[in-house]
């Protein structure tokens, strides 16, 4: 059985943004590809002296991946999303607290997202809807 589903591409993102975007992009699919627990490490280097990602930060990098990329924009797109979006907004000096968790509601779904200020960012579900598994948030020393 399928879902339909429609991609919804942001709009109006400008075109450094979209630029930077694609300059994020292919180290965030080649990071998708490692194994968890070295995701976390390149991560924790990246984040080192960054300071936190507003929820405006943090949204205009999401958006900014799905705009330059299908796959990132596509409901199985999470991981690669958000690594990009994290990435993106490294170039900018923030990030946002990376996450990996699962659905807390059967069924068992895994997903990747970030957070800004304790909250999903653009997820459109509550904010207890994941159970974080591995996080990774500015300026942590060791993520769970």
């Amino acid at each position: 059985m399928t879902t339909p589903s429609a991609l919804e591409r942001p709009t109006g993102v400008p075109f450094a943004r979209r630029l930077a975007a694609r300059l994020v992009l292919i180290p965030a699919l080649v990071l998708s590809l490692l194994p968890p627990r070295r995701i976390r490490a390149v991560l924790h280097l990246a984040c080192r002296q960054a300071t936190p990602a507003t929820a405006a930060q943090a949204k205009n990098a999401r958006d900014a991946m799905c705009a330059v990329s299908l796959r990132c924009a596509g409901p199985k797109g999470c991981l690669p999303r958000s690594l990009g979006a994290a990435l993106l907004c490294r170039l900018s000096g923030s990030w946002p607290t990376w996450c990996t968790g699962v659905r807390v509601v059967p069924p068992f779904t895994a997903h990747a997202w970030i957070e800004a200020d304790g909250r999903p960012v653009d997820e459109g579900v509550p904010d207890d809807y994941f159970t974080r598994l591995i996080t990774v948030a500015p300026g942590s020393r060791s993520g769970r």
